[in-house]
């Protein structure tokens, strides 16, 4: 099934400060891996992915821990878990990236603004580049980012048994949505 980020994800903004650092540990990243011939959604949210941005270049790091991965069913977060992410093996998923059109966003103005950001994501031991775009809403100090983007699961060397494969989507959508403080 599927991550993260996760990572996953991810469209983070900055501040016009030098040197300035936004964090969170409680970013927010949904997987739904739900087929059209589903009879059941299979999608999962994780409410505690981490990310570090320095607001100076646009650079950021995104993790979020397979097995913080909660699904409504408990038989599929084992089965995610055990047989799909291997989250023993595989603990978490990160990405590496940074803001690529930075200069199009005026961090040190209150506003919502488009981003893209580019850069490494790592799920079950594979990395991929990923581009994303994304929100970007600075306001009192913080900076919020709302991104979406898919991932197919065969580029992450996540298998779908055949018994189950018209149930699971071969793409899964990643959803992000993470508010960023000043780290202090």
């Amino acid at each position: 099934m599927i991550f993260c980020a996760a990572f996953f994800v991810f469209t983070v903004a900055a501040s016009a400060q030098s040197g300035q650092k936004f964090f969170t540990r409680d970013g927010k990243v949904k997987f739904d891996a739900t087929a059209a011939s589903s009879p059941e959604k299979i999608e999962a949210l994780s409410n505690s992915a981490t990310c570090v941005l320095d607001a100076a270049n646009g650079n950021f790091q995104w993790a979020v821990l397979i097995k913080g991965f909660q699904f409504e069913k408990s038989l599929m977060q084992e089965h995610f878990n055990e047989n799909y992410l291997e989250s023993g093996k595989y603990p978490k998923a990160t990405f590496i990236g940074k803001i690529t059109n930075l200069g199009e966003v005026n961090l040190a103005k209150d506003g919502t603004y488009n981003g893209i950001v580019s850069g490494q994501m790592t799920i079950h031991g594979v990395t991929k580049e990923v581009t994303a775009n994304g929100a970007l809403t600075v306001g009192g100090g913080n900076v919020k980012v709302n991104a979406g983007f898919s991932l197919q699961l065969a580029d992450y060397n996540v298998s779908i048994p055949s018994l189950v494969s018209d149930k699971v989507a071969k793409e899964a959508k990643i959803l992000v949505d993470a508010t960023l403080v000043p780290k202090q």
